[in-house]
Parts: structure tokens; sequence; C-alpha cells
């Protein structure tokens, strides 16, 4: 038989160096190129974390601790229960106390943009009379600052709650636990992004005295709101919950709008809540983000597991939580650029570094990993549709599971993917992808663009390392 192979066109696939890609290129062969990346960087100290972790006991422990971090983050149903003020449902706030984005931060080390939303939210309290006066209450150690996620609550951006602002509340209607976030300001210029002049103050003044009041006396006629179901609606109809929220607060205002106008509020007040709804798509966006961090929490600190809990930022750095490493230990490393559109007038220079608790919902699964359900936003964050379909695909090389309750219609109604295993992470080389606002780098100026970044590796080393050393603290604990 006459052998063929030298007849057919080649198509070859490389791994490694690029110079054999380029000299094949340059002689017509078609060349499918594959970056190889050693697990962990080659980092020697974790990759005999990895090497321990994947010894057959151990493993084993490990993959029986994740299937149930992920059956926990799955069987969650986070409701709406209510509104009210900061001051009287997170736990531990105070008076004199703020709560951030990301990973525990001193007022001399916060970025701009959270230096902007601190100032601007004493003023709103009325513990300063202007943003000057508000910087040097911030300075002189009288301010308590602490993450919101050490507090039962998410923020988005600079992540800023004092203690007069209203808040979200959910409650997780399979395992108990509650959760909170602040209300959109909608996506004019605002605190969350460091915005702080007259108009946001005066925002927030309104927001406190009629907005959140509102929202509260309807949620105490309707009860409770089922949010899974929403989110997973949501995406159906092409959001994926993170920047884009188009379907999302239409479904959400019309599963609040009969309540808020049973509220003894004035036609005028009514008439205003609605219009504020209608200014921008962001309004239901808090709600998914407290919803992920409502699930999340339920899944945190089950011994052995290697799944992250958290993905937060606060400006300057980038921090993620594992659950088998209980409590408020966080794993930092330096946050990272968002690489997308900018508006009109701005350059890259412009842009602050990552910021925000709303990688929360990557974390849970939709957001960046699940633009497939959502091909409109690539003019906001960047790219093109197959890469964002491509996206969504690559998540799941790195999570355990599918999330069978959220769906995304393009991949066959495939579940987003649920639960980011570090091991995965370090072992592949592929980070988690989140798709992001972009905050000006000073205070003062507010959003400036969209697009997408990833965590920084090492806060993943400095976790595999972390755990490595606590499973063989509790193996010892047994005497294995």
């Amino acid at each position: 038989m006459k052998n063929k192979f030298f007849s057919q066109d080649l198509e070859v696939v490389n791994i490694g160096l690029e110079m054999f890609q380029n000299d094949l290129t340059k002689q017509g062969v078609k060349v499918n190129q594959v970056k190889f990346v050693p697990p962990a960087g080659g980092d020697e100290a974790v990759l005999e974390a990895l090497d321990y972790l994947e010894t057959e006991h151990i493993k084993n422990k490990i993959d029986e601790a994740n299937k149930q971090v992920v059956e926990r983050i799955i069987q969650s149903r986070p409701v709406l229960i209510g509104f009210d003020k900061a001051i009287n449902v997170i736990p531990g706030m105070k008076k004199n106390m703020i709560i951030h984005a990301g990973p525990p931060i001193n007022w001399e080390n916060m970025c701009g943009a959270m230096k902007g939303a601190v100032t601007g939210a004493l003023v709103f309290e009325g513990l300063a009379e202007n943003i000057e006066e508000a910087e040097k209450l911030a300075a002189s150690g009288e301010i308590e600052f602490s993450p919101c996620h050490e507090h039962d609550t998410v923020g988005s951006m600079a992540g800023v709650t004092s203690a007069s602002m209203y808040v979200h509340i959910l409650e997780n209607k399979t395992y108990g636990n509650i959760s909170y976030t602040n209300l959109s300001e909608q996506m004019s210029k605002i605190l969350r992004m460091g915005a702080n002049d007259q108009s946001v103050i005066d925002r927030l003044i309104w927001m406190r005295d009629v907005l959140g009041p509102m929202l509260k006396e309807a949620m105490e006629i309707a009860g409770e709101i089922d949010l899974r179901l929403l989110l997973s609606q949501a995406l159906h109809m092409g959001d994926e919950c993170h920047n884009r929220n188009v379907a999302g607060t239409t479904i959400f205002i019309q599963a609040l709008a009969p309540y808020l106008l049973q509220t003894h509020f004035s036609e005028k007040d009514k008439v205003d809540v609605f219009n504020f709804v209608a200014s921008s798509d962001y309004f239901s966006g808090p709600a998914w983000l407290a919803l992920a961090k409502n699930a999340m929490d339920a899944a945190h600190g089950i011994e052995y597991s290697t799944i992250l809990t958290t993905m937060a930022r606060n400006g300057v750095e980038f921090g993620i939580r594992v659950s088998g490493m209980k409590g408020k230990t966080w794993f930092t490393g330096p946050s990272q650029k968002v690489v997308g559109p900018l508006f009109a007038g701005f350059k890259p220079e412009d842009a602050g570094l990552d910021i925000g608790d709303s990688a929360i919902s990557e974390t849970y699964g939709f957001g960046g990993f699940a633009m497939a359900a959502a091909l409109a936003i690539v003019p906001l964050v960047g790219g093109t549709v197959e890469e964002a379909i491509n996206t969504s695909k690559k998540m799941y090389e790195i999570t355990s599971a599918e999330n069978p309750n959220v769906t995304m219609p393009i991949l066959d109604f495939k579940g987003i993917p649920v639960g980011i295993d570090l091991r995965k992470v370090l072992e592949s080389g592929m980070l988690p992808v989140i798709n992001t606002a972009i905050a000006h780098k000073d205070a003062g100026v507010g959003m400036i663009g969209a697009g997408i970044t990833n965590p920084p590796m090492e806060c993943f080393k400095k976790a595999a390392l972390a755990l490595a050393a606590h499973i063989r603290e509790l193996e010892a604990g047994q005497g294995k």
C-alpha cells in the first residue's frame, strides 16, 4: 500500500520553544502552538507541597472534602429576606468603622479609589465636614478599617460600607448563614469607584432616607425573594451577572415592584425610585454578589479542602481564602492591571489596579466564568465572541464540578464551572478569569472603563504551602 503520509498537508502541534513554530510557519506549515508552563512555575517548594497533596492517602481526603464543599455551594439557596442599615445588622459594625473590599489594609496603604470612597463615606456619616477633614480623620487612628469579607459582607469596587448605609440581607435557606452587601449607586459618578463630590454625598443621603427605607418596607411585605432562581433566569436571558445585568435588573425589579407600590411612600418617592433603577442596569448587581458570598461562606472551613471560597482585591493586594484553612486566613499577592477598553479621554496610565469584592462572582462560577452566556458583554470588556465562549470552557479545567442550578444555553445548558481548585490552578498554570470595571487611580474621579484580569499566581503558591503544612499538622495530630 502506498504511504500517503508525505502527500498530505501537515498540521503540527508544537510544544515549547516558539522558534520551531516560526520556522515551520515560514515553510507554509499550519502550526498549533502550545504554550508550556511548568507546574507552579517550577517553584520547588510548591512542587513538593503539591506532591504531598497528591499522595494517595492525602488525596483521598482532599477529594472527599472537595466533594463536600462543592455540594454545599450547589445546594445553597440564598434568598433575599430584607434591607436595613449596616449598623443594625452587619456583625461587628460600629459607628466609627468602615468596612472595605479585599484583604486587610491600613489607610496609609490604600489606593486612590478606596481613599476617595472612605473620605466620602466619612462626610456622608457626618463624621467630617469635608474631604480634607475626612482625610485627617482617616489617618488619625480613630476610624477602624476592616474587610467586608470578615463581616459576612461583600462590596463591589472600593467596597466601602459605613454604619448608616442600607444593605441587602440574604439568608441561606439550606445552611442558615446570613450575608450582606450595600446598595447599588448605579453607574454615574459614584462612591464605590472613588468619587466623593457633593453629588455623590447627596445621592447617598437620598438612598439612606428614601430608597433604603422603601426597600426595607417592601421586603417586609414580600417576605423573601429566591435569588438563585433569578440568577439562573438572568444567565438564560444574556447576562453573566457581574458586569452585565440588563436582564437581572429587569427581573429583580419585577419581583420587587408589587411590594414597592404597596409601601406608604409618596407617589413622587416611588417614581424617583423607579427612575433610579432605570438609570442603570447595575441595580441587581450587588444582590448576585451577596448570593455568591452566601453560598461560599456555607462552604468555608471544610478541613483538607483545596477549593477557593474567596477572591477579593483592595486595589493594592489580591487575596484568596481556601475552604481548608478555617477562619480569616488570607493569601495575598499584588493586584494586577485590568486590560480592556477605557472611556474616551482616559489613558492606560490613568487606571488603578484591580479592586473589589466582586470577584466572589467568579469564585461561585458566574461573571468571567460565564461570559459564554453573555456575548453582548464583549464590547464592554474587550476581546471577541469566540474568546468569551472559550474563556468559559477553559474555566472547567481548573474547577471541580458543574452547578446544575445555573446553566449556560450556548454550551448546551451546561452548568457553570464551580469549585476553583488551587491544585489545578498551580498544575496547569491557568489562572481564573475575572471581568471587572476599572476605577481611576486617583481619588474623586470614578469609573473609567472595564476589562479582564487575573489573580497573581503568588496567592495560590502561598495557599498550597500553607495548606500542605496545615494538613501535615492534622495528620500528625491523628497519629498518621
